[in-house]
């Protein structure tokens, strides 16, 4: 903070205490960077107010054009760091730094003096503005020499600002530290060894600066020493400290001082160079200096209000690196270059007309940063009005009544007052009061009618605007605000708040709840009017609320009286006359009004001919004289509606018996009750028929196809080669006696399971089971059962086994029943099997009959019997060929044959071991031919 501002704050501070207001002065120390938040002190303890008057005197705080750091807490009473402070932006090298402010309250208007001292931290390090610093020194330089380093800054102050300096290292050169008399220090660098050139061209150095804070701060720059050779002498400024004097906002270029130097050297080691090496504030770029003449002249904008003087620091150098310095000290001039500033410390925006004479309005406070004459001023004001300015102190006015207040006369004043200052030429500025005089509440409010009716129709929807009561306040702002409130009243024992709500601000009534015409018709109550005013003045007027009815109710059908089991009918003899009264219908509406008037129409009739209803009195007459034609059982609808809008109705069905006894209308009216339940029942049959027929044949169509299915895909697999054929079923010959004895003694059935190469594999077949077997009387023979019961795995080779020669026979040698011989009394081909023949046998035949399925299956034509019969399951002994004709051998390629024309061969015993004769070769069938075609070929 420069001093001119701090000079303003001691005189605002001395100001505060000289006013007739002030209470008392609080000062409070506190560290600076406090977080926002941060206690200051307890202000309502320390200045012994209580909370209920900070609040009700609206207590602030009053800076003037300072920025606020420090925050009132008017619920606790305390003072609070509003911004984050910094001591060094605030005060800069200025202690103690400290901040000024006052604590205003109103009702009445008074204010405090409060200071709060910034105590420093140590939160800044000493800094060089060089971070590296040069000298070029002759070797010929003599123990002692003197060498001024650049001083480091620490913007800290007190303990916490630069204390000391530290050389490193020190073989040689060594410091001293001289205290100048404006406090500053000045650092010197002694040369304690001589130097040699040769020895040592470069010297390299730490500068260290340390302060004094806790933990300990510091700063460094590099020194970097050139040797060089003779140059004993320095350069020496003509004065140790120069001075100068000039105005503030001097224009750039300037000149301010000149400096000088001499070196009494000769040559270039007497040329010397001025610089700037510090100045004592933050804005160097204020001042420029000639490094050759060393002329000061003025580079920035100076400001006398910021800082009244400033110390610059030249340094000139010769050529050999030898140096001397001198301080220059300048001080400004103030010009008045500053208006009045003019600042509204409390300020009442309206005032109540009944206010008592020099009642302060507002209290302003005028600064001028000039000084001197330039900062001294006086305020007046502009108009005629009944106000006065009062001045309690310098710079401080009060401005206050002094004439009776009339707002019907004048609502509110604009008041202009104006502050000049008393410099040459005078700077003066303005400002514009507004100033508003409010009314004492001694206005009622009165309503816009004496009373209020209005209507709702019934069924009405909860919270509907019904309609709005309005009053009027003769008196001014709040005085003038009105609320409606709803008197309490109770309407048939039930809170009028049930009912109805009035809105407060609005006047808008508003139904609480759906009325109900049939339970009430209308109501009465009172709403309130207040206005704002204090104490508040009321009035009241009568509401009627009246419910509109609508046509929300049904007509009820009183005669007949519906019931649900039993049949009521209305007995018309058959002599009645024309107009003869049936019966009337009576129905009620609970509506009023057209709601309830009622109308009777016929609506459905079994012969609309024979009756009619009046239209007013529901009365049911005949119409024409009753007849023979006419039917017993008459039912009549008729409908009874109302005359709302829309209309609603109910209908009743009546029941007429077209009879002269009871006992006949007993029996026609018997199936009334069961005619609607039997066609209900007979439709629920209808339609479970026909769902139970729809899924029948949606089952029957699937099933149909999956048995197609199956049937093709094993029609498919049959008819695949012999390798990849999953099961091959084999017959062996059935044989029957010529007696037609139907009976077989054994059944041979094998399973094959091929693959590819299967002749490198196991094959699997059933042992042969017992089977029964029937024979019709043409020998026709048909298997009904075969049992699979063990599975047998044979290795077998590619080669075909030779024929058996003990299962050719001849002509004569015919099976014949087990254990018989071929006798006179045993017909001829009736004889005994031969011994079965072995597995390998069987195995060989059952290879040759999949050959012959596999290769059938193309060569079969018209008449030959198909692979699908011929091994399906259905395969019949009428199939299989004759073999009392032709004697298939399984494992040969022989076919016996029984051709009448070739002669009979007995068998010879078994026990002969003669060579049995060739049987003749037989027909061959198509599918013989491929097998022996086959085995020709292997």
């Amino acid at each position: 903070m420069s001093d001119r501002t701090m000079a303003r704050q001691v005189l605002l501070f001395m100001c505060l205490l000289s006013l007739s207001s002030v209470r008392g002065q609080v000062s409070y120390s506190i560290p600076e960077e406090m977080p926002k938040g941060s206690l200051v002190g307890n202000i309502a303890q320390d200045l012994g107010l209580d909370l209920k008057r900070l609040k009700s005197g609206k207590a602030r705080i009053y800076t003037g054009d300072s920025a606020e750091y420090i925050e009132l807490n008017k619920e606790r009473g305390v003072l609070l760091i509003r911004e984050r402070i910094d001591r060094e932006a605030l005060c800069g090298q200025t202690t103690p730094c400290a901040l000024h402010f006052q604590i205003i309250l109103e009702n009445p208007m008074e204010f405090y003096s409060v200071t709060v001292e910034i105590m420093d931290v140590n939160d800044n390090s000493p800094s060089f503005k060089r971070a590296e610093m040069q000298f070029r020194i002759s070797e010929s330089a003599a123990s002692g020499a003197k060498f001024v380093l650049e001083r480091a800054v620490d913007p800290d102050v007190g303990v916490n600002g630069l204390q000391s300096y530290s050389l490193n290292p020190k073989d040689h050169f060594s410091l001293k530290v001289q205290n100048q008399p404006d406090g500053n220090k000045m650092v010197e660098m002694i040369l304690q060894k001589p130097l040699d050139r040769e020895k040592q061209e470069q010297l390299s150095l730490v500068l260290i600066a340390v302060d004094g804070g806790d933990p300990r701060l510091s700063g460094s720059a590099q020194i970097n020493i050139i040797v060089l050779d003779v140059n004993d002498n320095a350069p020496a400024f003509t004065q140790e400290i120069y001075k100068a004097t000039i105005t503030e906002n001097s224009p750039k270029g300037t000149v301010v001082t000149t400096v000088t130097a001499t070196d009494a050297d000769k040559g270039i080691n007497s040329e010397k160079i001025y610089s700037i090496t510090s100045t004592d504030d933050t804005m160097p770029e204020l001042f420029e200096i000639n490094e050759s003449t060393g002329e000061i002249k003025v580079a920035g904008h100076l400001d006398y209000e910021k800082a009244h003087h400033y110390q610059i620091h030249i340094q000139a150098t010769d050529d050999g690196g030898l140096t001397d310095s001198c301080k220059i000290v300048v001080d400004l001039i103030d010009v008045n270059d500053n208006t009045p500033v003019i600042n509204i410390m409390s300020k009442l925006n309206i005032i109540s007309e009944d206010s008592k004479l020099n009642t302060v309005v507002t209290m302003i406070n005028v600064q001028d940063p000039d000084s001197g004459e330039n900062g001294k001023v006086h305020c007046s004001l502009e108009t005629n009005v009944p106000f006065s300015l009062k001045s309690t102190t310098n710079n401080f006015f009060s401005l206050v009544t002094d004439n009776n207040l009339d707002r019907e006369r004048e609502t509110g004043y604009n008041i202009s007052v104006i502050c000049a200052d008393e410099g040459s030429p005078s700077l003066s500025s303005s400002v514009t009061l507004s100033l508003q005089i409010s009314d004492v509440n001694d206005n009622a409010p009165v309503f816009e009618r004496s009373s209020y009716e209005a209507s709702i129709p019934e069924n009405n929807t909860p919270g509907l605007s019904i309609f709005t009561v309005r009053a009027r306040d003769a008196d001014w702002n709040q005085n003038a605000r009105v609320s409606y409130i709803l008197e309490d009243s109770s309407i048939n024992g039930v809170s009028v708040a049930s009912y109805v709500s009035v809105s407060a601000d609005s006047g808008v009534i508003h139904a609480v709840r759906s009325f109900d015409y049939e339970q009430i018709k209308d109501f009465q109550f009172r709403v309130i009017v207040q206005d704002g005013g204090s104490p508040p003045l009321s009035s009241n007027v009568s509401v009627k609320i009246i419910i509109q009815d609508q046509n929300d109710n049904a007509p009820q059908v009183l005669y007949p009286v519906q019931t649900g089991g039993s049949v009521v009918a209305e007995m018309v003899p058959r002599s009645a006359d024309v107009g003869y009264l049936v019966t009337k219908v009576v129905a009620v509406d609970v509506d009023s009004g057209q709601n309830a008037w009622l109308s009777y129409k016929l609506q459905k009739a079994t012969d609309r001919a024979l009756f009619e209803v009046g239209a007013q009195n529901g009365e049911i007459r005949t119409v024409r004289q009753v007849t023979d034609k006419d039917a017993v059982k008459q039912k009549l609808t008729v409908v009874v509606e109302d005359n709302g809008q829309p209309s609603r109705s109910a209908t009743v069905n009546i029941n007429v018996a077209m009879a002269d006894s009871f006992p006949e209308v007993l029996s026609e009216f018997t199936d009334f009750t069961h005619d609607k339940d039997y066609n209900d029942n007979l439709t629920f049959y209808l339609v479970l028929a026909l769902a139970v027929v729809s899924f029948l044949f949606i089952v029957s169509i699937i099933a149909i196809l999956s048995v197609k299915c199956y049937r093709w895909r094993r029609e498919r697999m049959f008819y695949k080669s012999g390798a990849n054929l999953p099961v091959i079923p084999y017959y062996p010959p059935l044989y029957a006696d010529v007696g037609g004895t139907g009976t077989l003694q054994h059944v041979y059935n094998y399973e094959v399971c091929r693959t590819t190469d299967s002749r490198k594999s196991d094959l699997k077949h059933m042992r042969p089971t017992q089977s029964v077997s029937s024979l019709d009387a043409s020998g026709t023979q048909t298997l009904t059962h075969v049992q699979r019961e063990k599975l047998i795995n044979y290795d077998f080779d590619d080669q075909q086994k030779p024929p058996n020669t003990d299962w050719r026979f001849t002509q004569n040698q015919r099976p014949g029943p087990s254990g018989a011989a071929a006798t006179p009394e045993v017909a001829v081909g009736t004889g005994p099997w031969p011994n079965p023949p072995t597995e390998a046998e069987q195995l060989q035949a059952l290879m040759a009959a999949a050959n012959e399925v596999s290769e059938a299956t193309n060569t079969l034509g018209p008449g030959t019997m198909g692979l699908s019969t011929r091994y399906s399951p259905q395969f019949t002994l009428q199939h299989v060929p004759d073999y009392r004709q032709n004697v298939y051998i399984p494992g040969s390629t022989a076919t016996l044959t029984a051709n009448p024309q070739q002669p009979q061969q007995a068998l010879p015993p078994p026990q002969a071991s003669g060579a049995q004769p060739e049987p003749p070769k037989a027909a061959q069938t198509p599918a013989s031919k491929k097998k022996s075609t086959k085995k020709e070929k292997k």
